[in-house]
């Protein structure tokens, strides 16, 4: 059986530690994790000219996921995030501006990727400038299920982009502490955090919001329903993009027809599976249903 395809668009980046450098972005983990559950997925981005641009398209390639949606900019440098820590370890983030992928450009979008069904994946900060921003608004005119991972990053998280964003999605996955800023943003609700979930699916016309916890699990939401899920207990190796498998067993879940319920206890298994694994893309069993993820031929 054939899937529509589920491209990502946004961000790629190379998170630079004081040891090493490690490459991400929230859109390019959800094409992996999709990718390494054999759903078809590509990518639309931007990189520079340069040798981390060089390097991140080797390691994508390497990855299995297309490149002919990654464009290349001959000014604009690749995606650079400098990660620093303080003296009680808590890390602080410096996000490169502008980078390669605030210049995503409409004209250098494959028409193999416009003029055929796709489904899209969005987040916030690849809408911080008007290019990557407009090139989004087309793609979202023509994508038939979208996808959006809130991911606010201060301070490129401004209501309206958000505002908007949710306007425009089918699915939302957010944490709970951006869940208490929707609220305070766009509500001011008093209510419980499954009240405000609920109002905003009403406000926003949107079908599911899930709303994910870290370590304590995650629940999931739609107009009339929530279920909840303590997470599955792992030994934690690293946290780095166990988000984003939990939004990609997510969509596919959603995409299938799962029901609400198995499609949270999916997306936390896998979450909780990437948490155990060293990096954000670690590679998967042969057959990803030995994770018991997958309802897809």
């Amino acid at each position: 059986m054939e899937h529509t395809p589920v491209i990502s668009y946004g961000e790629i980046v190379w998170d630079q530690f004081p040891d090493k450098k490690v490459l991400g972005g929230a859109p390019l983990n959800v094409a992996y994790h999709l990718y390494a559950q054999k759903w078809p997925a590509g990518m639309i981005s931007r990189i520079g000219n340069d040798s981390y641009g060089a390097e991140a398209l080797e390691r994508i390639e390497r990855l299995g996921i297309p490149l002919d949606g990654i464009q290349k900019d001959a000014e604009l440098s690749t995606g650079l995030v400098l990660v620093s820590f303080a003296a009680n370890n808590e890390p602080s983030y410096e996000i490169v501006q502008p980078s390669a992928w605030d210049n995503i450009r409409e004209s250098e979008v494959p028409e193999t990727i416009t003029h055929a069904p796709f489904h899209l994946v969005f987040g916030t900060l690849a809408q911080r400038n008007g290019v990557s921003r407009r090139t989004l608004q087309l793609l979202l005119s023509r994508a038939q299920q979208k996808f959006y991972d809130v991911n606010l990053r201060p301070p490129f998280d401004l209501p309206e982009l958000v505002e908007s964003s949710l306007h425009a999605a089918d699915v939302v996955k957010m944490t709970r502490e951006e869940l208490g800023q929707l609220n305070d943003w766009f509500l001011q609700s008093q209510e419980t955090e499954d009240a405000v979930a609920r109002t905003l699916i009403r406000m926003f016309g949107i079908a599911v919001i899930a709303v994910t916890d870290g370590d304590k699990g995650a629940s999931i939401y739609d107009s009339e329903r929530a279920f909840h899920h303590p997470g599955f207990p792992v030994a934690q190796a690293d946290p780095v993009g166990s988000g984003d498998a939990f939004f990609s067993a997510l969509i596919i879940g959603y995409l299938t027809g799962v029901p609400l319920q198995e499609c949270l206890i999916r997306a936390n298994r896998l979450g909780a599976f990437v948490a155990s694994q060293s990096g954000a893309t670690p590679e998967y069993p042969k057959d990803p249903r030995q994770l018991g993820l997958m309802g897809i031929d």
